[in-house]
Order: C-alpha cells, then structure tokens, then sequence
C-alpha cells in the first residue's frame, strides 16, 4: 500500500476537539459544503480505480478485472494534470462547520494528491525495475489475488495475461526515459532483476507461476469450459507472457543493467538529497532530518542491545552475541520441514485469538489465512509479508510465510512474526479499516508506511504485555526483532544520507544483528533499492508508545487500554501528526467525559 508524505502547506487545520467549533453557518450552505466534498472523494476514488486497476481488485472491485495498469510515461502525465485538478477543487471548499472525520477527508486527500504529485515531478516512475517492488513483480501477483470463481473471471484473467507484454515494455520504456534523465537503480539490483525475470519465465506451461489459476476449477464451471479456458491460459503463458518476460530480462542484462549507477545511495542521484527528504516525509510523516534519523537509530540500537545482554546473562551466557551463538547453534531451534515453518505460524495465530478481547473492544470479521511464499519470490522474499483480504471477505487476509531453506529457519523467532503479520497486527488493522462503514474508501484502504508499520511493530509488544514470549529464545528474538527495526534507522540514512558504501552497511549489521547472513544481504539490498521505507516501522511504533504513555499519565484511572487501542484504530490509517492531534482530542473528551476511556 502507498505512503504518503508530510505537506506543511496543509497542516493548518484545527483538530482540538471531537468537532470543530467555528461561526454558525446556515444549513443548507454547510449541507451543501459537504455534498460538494463527498462528491469530489467519490470522483478521485473512481479516478483511482480506473488508473490502478490490479489495486481495485486487491480491494475487491472487481469491475476493471480484465485490465492491468497503464504505466506509460503518457498516462503519468494524464494522472498529474489529473491530480492537479483535484487539488484546485478541494482547495475551494470551505470546511467551517465540518466535523473532524469531515476535515480530515479533506486535509488527508490533499496530503495524498500532494505526495503523488511530488512523486511525478521527481519522475520516480522511470525507475521502474528493482528485485523488490519492481513491476515485473508486481504482475507474478496476479494469481494470488484475483478472483476465481466462475467463467468471467477466468476470462478477465485471461485478458490480463493478453495485456502483460505491453505493459512490461511500457516498463521498458520508463526505463529509457530514467536512463536519459540520469535515473538508474544500482546495477548490482538491475543484475538481481534478471534472475528474477529468467526464475518467472524458465517454467513451461503448468508448472509456470501464472498457471496458478488453472491448476484446479469452481465445481460450477462445466468441464467444457474448464478445458477451454486451461488451454487458452496455457497458451497465453507459453505464447505471451514468457516470451515477454525473457524479453525484459534480456533488455535488462544486455541494456539496462550496465548503465546502472555504481552508488548504492540514493544522494548519487539528480537532486539527491531532495530526493530522500522526501522520502523521509513520505515514509514517516515526520519532519525529521536524516541526521536526527540516524541519531535516533543509535540510541535505539543501543537500548536493545542492552535488554538483550540482561536476557543474554539471565540464560549464563556474558552478552547478547554469545547467547545468539548459542540458539543459531541448536538443531531444536530451527525447523525440521516446510509445514513445520507454516504450523508455527498458525499456533502463534491461535494463541493470540482469544486474548484480544483484553486488548480491543473493536475486532475484525475478515478471515487470517497462513499460507506459503509463492516459489517464484521465495529466494529473496522476507520471512513473512501480509496480503490484505477483501472488504467483503471473499478473500481473506493471508500471512504468505517464507518456508524456503527452512533448515535455517529459526522457530523462536516466528512468534513476534505471526503477531506483527497477522494479530493484533497488519491484519487486525487494515481488517479493522476496511470495516469502518463511516470512512470514504479511500481512508479505508490508506497505507501510510508509519501508521502501518509501526502498528504492526508495536503488536510485537503487546504480545509480551499480555503474557506470551514464554520462551526466553522467543523473548530474545523479539528483541532482535526490534534490534533489526533500529538498525535500519542506521543503515538507510547511512547509505542514503551518510554515503556509506555497501560494504559499510553490512558490517555494521554484523556488528549490531541477530539476522543470518542470507537475511542481512537481503535487507542490505531492499534498503537501498526502496528509501525511507524501512524507517517507518521504528518511527511508527516509538509514536504509538508515547501516545498511550501521554493517554495513561493523563487519564490516570479512566484509562483503559481497550479503549485506547480502539482509538488508534477507528479512524483508519492516518500520518503521525494527525494521530497525534486526534488523541490529544481524544484524551480530554475523556477527562471531560464526553466519552468513555473505559
């Protein structure tokens, strides 16, 4: 889900109470203030339904199912001169009188347009191709999340499979486009990419990725058309969308790759230090500098260190490295197969199920799924990623969980995983968002990387606070965890911000992580293919912790934690600074009593 920046030209909003006190203002004028709002919210949501059609269906829109996006440098220009039309409207609308969700409608869509609008000028989309987020990725998703119930769904997959080979050589022509503008990914990465192209392309018919979907049929569909649609399916993978993706790879080894830049930060790059401030903004929500970043990493790497080193000496063992030693060095410690690695996962899922009526008053209805990493992204994907349900359930959320090498998996390690992925984390949240029948779309599914992130992060804890980590091998994962959470504080504003070179990154993760080896080439390389992002975990959850710190030193005995966390919660995704705002708000309507902390 995309991030949104921080834009100080619109934080001039007043959000001190649970609705805005301003000059009485006749009714049907107010009334009318609001229609035209929620009318320019309904047109951009379409707007963005129709441009981003793979992200409607992740949202279960089905209606755009037989198109991909169109990412031509073209239709960036179209989005932007869109965008800036959007803004012109929504800045004309006077919102005296709206109540706070009202305002925020506002205040958060201009945020969201102004960030996308930034990004275009930076010309971000001409980079295209990393072996993290790149687009050729993105469509290997496919099978995973679109729809498969019936005869036209099948056809519109089809479709889209028609449509993959002009769209990668719209990446292509992004990809020209950066080259000449002087915008290439490090070309170690674009190397990475072909491996990744050759990996989707190499299987033949249905062993390939993308034939997925016909490997078994919806009863109801007659075997008629079951057998014609596996072959046309087939055939479009064999014909199409494997010639296309070996295509790229040769594009990409032979053209691409050896012009990439040699740096691995991004200050390397035309306005590079512009760049990356942005990227601050735009993943933390935050004003903060790199440097007040780095800073901020130390002293969180220092502060998990040292819990660590106590849990290290409780166990007999002189500090914290010696201990990982120890555990790494364990047969029992790591995974004896694939469905162990998957049934951990589930245990740690069923053992948090009934705790968190103690914890929320609000609860999700959408379904958890723990399922495994696709094998064509197993090789470079992380230990577990979340992929969200659709509002109305047909597809429940799912932790793919990464069951590859599962020799060196360690199992204390998945517990605070399977808390941060599925409950009380991203599932929880993002379930709990697309529920909130009062938010416009938008709010529903928003992905501000800070909020989310560092959501999840804080869920990590709370599994301590309600009485799990009984392990102490579990309990120093969990630090390690969030040891990892502060390093990357350190390494993305070291590289991107410091100029550390490759080799500077790696060795201070071997001197401050718990993470394997393969674990630590991999984060090395996703923070310098994606900026900012990983500081928005840290960030996010140091925020969530001085909110309920603020809300319990000023609530004193009307605090109550389920009421709190429903707070931080019912109002979907939001950047820092409004949460903040908003619990401000939210703490004095309960030292009033306007509202109930408990």
């Amino acid at each position: 889900m995309k991030a949104f920046c921080m834009v100080l030209a619109l934080l001039s909003f007043p959000l001190t109470s649970r609705r805005v006190e301003a000059k009485p203002a006749k009714a049907g004028d107010l009334q009318a203030r609001r229609d035209k709002l929620r009318k320019i919210i309904d047109e951009e949501w379409e707007f963005q339904l129709r441009t981003h059609p793979v992200q409607a269906t992740v949202f279960g829109d089905y209606r755009y199912n037989d198109k991909i996006d169109d990412i031509s440098p073209a239709q960036q220009s179209r989005t932007a001169k869109e965008l800036r039309a959007f803004q012109v409207r929504l800045q004309a609308i006077d919102t005296t009188g709206f109540t706070e969700q009202d305002q925020l409608n506002k205040v958060l869509l201009m945020r969201e347009n102004s960030d996308g609008l930034q990004d275009f000028e930076l010309k971000n989309f001409e980079m295209p191709l990393d072996q993290f987020n790149g687009v050729h990725l993105a469509f290997a998703e496919l099978p995973s999340i679109v729809p498969l119930d019936g005869v036209k769904h099948y056809e519109d997959y089809l479709a889209r499979l028609h449509a993959i080979p002009f769209a990668l050589q719209q990446a292509v022509e992004d990809a020209e486009l950066g080259e000449k503008d002087h915008l290439m990914p490090p070309k170690f990465l674009l190397e990475q990419v072909v491996t990744q192209c050759d990996s989707i392309a190499t299987p033949a018919g249905k062993d390939n990725s993308f034939a997925v979907p016909v490997a078994s049929f919806p009863k109801e569909i007659p075997a008629a058309d079951q057998e014609r649609l596996r072959a046309a399916i087939l055939n479009a993978i064999d014909t199409e969308v494997r010639p296309a993706y070996q295509r790229l790879s040769q594009f990409v080894k032979d053209v691409y790759a050896p012009k990439g830049r040699t740096e691995p930060g991004i200050w390397a790059l035309p306005d590079g230090d512009t760049r990356y401030q942005f990227a601050i903004h735009e993943m933390t929500t935050t004003d903060m500098t790199p440097q007040q970043v780095f800073d901020l990493g130390m002293q969180e790497v220092h502060e998990d260190e040292a819990q660590m080193d106590v849990l290290a000496r409780q166990q007999g063992y002189p500090d914290w490295k010696a201990y990982d030693a120890a555990i790494r060095n364990d047969p029992k410690m790591h995974a004896s197969s694939r469905e162990q690695v998957l049934d951990t996962y589930r245990h740690f899922i069923a053992h948090m199920q009934p705790k968190l009526p103690e914890l929320f008053g609000i609860l999700p209805k959408a379904r958890l799924e723990i399922v495994p990493t696709e094998a064509y992204r197993e090789k470079e994907a992380a230990g577990a990623d979340y992929q969200v349900g659709t509002p109305d359930g047909s597809r429940p959320g799912q932790v793919h969980v990464n069951t590859y090498d599962y020799e060196h998996r360690l199992l204390p390690e998945m517990e605070d995983t399977a808390y941060h992925e599925g409950i009380p984390g991203h599932h929880m949240q993002m379930s709990i968002a697309q529920e909130l029948s009062g938010l416009p779309a938008f709010r529903q599914h928003a992905g501000y990387t800070a909020y989310v992130e560092g959501w999840a992060l804080y869920s990590e804890r709370l599994g301590k606070e309600i009485g799990f980590y009984t392990e102490t091998a579990n309990d120093f994962e969990r630090l390690g965890d969030d040891l990892l959470r502060a390093t990357r504080l350190v390494e993305d504003s070291g590289v991107h911000y410091k100029h550390w070179t490759r080799d500077d990154m790696v060795k201070f993760f071997h001197e401050n992580s718990i993470e394997s080896e393969a674990s630590i080439q991999a984060e090395t390389d996703r923070y310098i293919a994606w900026p900012g992002q990983a500081l928005g975990y840290k960030i996010g959850q140091l925020k969530f912790l001085e909110l309920r710190k603020r809300a319990k030193d000023a609530l004193g005995d009307k605090f109550d934690i389920r009421a709190f966390h429903d707070e931080m919660l019912n109002g979907g995704a939001m950047p820092l600074d409004v949460l903040d705002t908003r619990t401000n708000a939210w703490i004095e309507s309960v030292k009033s009593g306007a509202v109930s902390g408990n």
